[in-house]
């Protein structure tokens, strides 16, 4: 259990600078975290973002990020170097010179290159009608 609890926490960590560092635009965090492409899943689309090109999104960002809180996470250790945290993020953005709040599932696989954590995949499913429908 301590270990979990221990895993658990540093996933978490993790994921806050993540979104910190988007919150900050700081591009060389998020890269850093970054896996060298990684895998994303969206409103958008699928597709693979390589760490220059996640520096150019963070840095050209039309929208800001002004406040985040994740909730409800679920945490698993796939073994010793990969693991999945998964949680209900609550977004409060400026898109376009508007407020607006997401409620959206998120969830990311980290895998340890060289001992340090680095992000694989990240998926962000907003919160809706399942059947797309609103």
């Amino acid at each position: 259990m301590e270990q979990h609890a221990a895993l658990h926490q540093e996933l978490l960590a993790l994921e806050h600078r993540y979104w910190n560092a988007i919150k900050e635009k700081n591009a060389a965090v998020a890269a850093r975290l970054s896996d060298d492409p990684c895998i994303v899943v969206g409103a958008q689309g699928v597709g693979e973002l390589s760490r220059s090109a996640l520096s150019k999104m963070l840095n050209g960002a039309t929208y800001e990020l002004n406040e985040f809180s994740l909730e409800n996470v679920h945490v698993r250790s796939l073994n010793g170097d990969v693991a999945v945290i998964a949680y209900t993020v609550h977004e409060q953005l400026t898109v376009e010179g508007k407020n607006v709040e997401l409620k959206a599932f998120d969830s990311s696989v980290w895998m340890k290159r060289g001992g340090e954590w680095v992000c694989v995949a990240h998926t962000e499913s907003p919160a809706g009608d399942p059947f797309g429908r609103h």
